[in-house]
């Protein structure tokens, strides 16, 4: 049996002149998706964007706590390698550092996973020591923060500023210190992705932040062109599954409507006596 990636193993990727294999990490949130990635990735991140991939919500923001539970336990059940990270839901951590260890534990508990995600820098800090000295891994994740959509106005590149940029830099070092094993850098100029993964002592993991983060990390629908027809700059696409499905798809309609399909090879019958 395999030996999944613990919190130790991952920060232990933090690249160095001696370790120059950058982190593999993709989002997904279905038990055939994990059973598929088990042997390729180190990180699979149960993401909260499955509000707008699985279940067609405009944002994140609809998610709870049930489905991230739900989708973290189906991603857990069907995997033994990677380390399992599940996004913590808007509204489940925000009111203050006892509502977000319930939320957080109660992921744990019910999932199995070996962490939990949170959105946010140095105002959530307090947050993020606070559960990690009670026993709950956390990943950071700064830059764009999807759950803040309506705050920031879209999804719009961060940091391009140098006073974003600033305060970009001080919420990796605050989440740092606070205790993250690890943070997602998302939409941000690549020189600044490369400032804060040689700011911090933690493996950062970009997603549109550029190729000098400690490793990379993608959606699984978007790399596959699942999605739709939009398609972030920072994403490249590795399959068109899509028109695979479709193709599949069209010719089964036609064999049914025409009476190909069942054949005989396909249907039941009784065994003579």
């Amino acid at each position: 049996m395999k030996k999944r990636l613990t919190v130790r193993d991952i920060t232990k990727l933090k690249l160095s002149p001696n370790q120059n294999q950058p982190i593999v990490s993709l989002v997904c949130y279905t038990a055939q998706m994990g059973r598929i990635i088990n042997d390729h990735v180190d990180i699979i991140l149960v993401g909260d964007s499955l509000g707008m991939t699985i279940y067609g919500f405009p944002n994140t923001l609809s998610v709870t706590l049930d489905m991230m539970i739900n989708h973290g336990k189906a991603v857990v059940k069907s995997t033994d390698r990677p380390h399992i990270v599940v996004d913590m839901p808007f509204g489940s951590y925000e009111e203050s550092p006892q509502v977000a260890f319930r939320s957080a534990s109660k992921i744990m508990q019910e999932t199995g996973a070996q962490s939990v995600k949170l959105e946010g820098g140095e105002e959530f800090a307090e947050t993020i020591h606070f559960l990690t000295q009670r026993g709950i891994p956390v990943m950071g994740h700064i830059g764009l923060t999807p759950q803040r959509i309506n705050t920031i106005g879209g999804f719009i590149t961060q940091g391009k500023s140098e006073k974003e940029s600033k305060k970009l830099i001080s919420d990796a070092k605050a989440i740092t210190e606070a205790g993250v094993f690890s943070m997602v850098v998302e939409a941000v100029p690549e020189i600044l992705g490369k400032k804060i993964t040689n700011t911090v002592t933690v493996p950062t993991i970009s997603i549109g932040a550029g190729r000098n983060c400690d490793g990379q990390i993608l959606v699984i629908h978007d790399i596959l062109n699942l999605y739709g027809d939009f398609t972030p700059k920072f994403v490249k696409k590795y399959g068109e599954i899509d028109k695979h499905i479709t193709e599949a798809v069209k010719n089964y309609s036609y064999e049914v409507k025409n009476k190909i399909f069942p054949t005989e090879n396909n249907i039941f019958s009784l065994k003579n006596k």
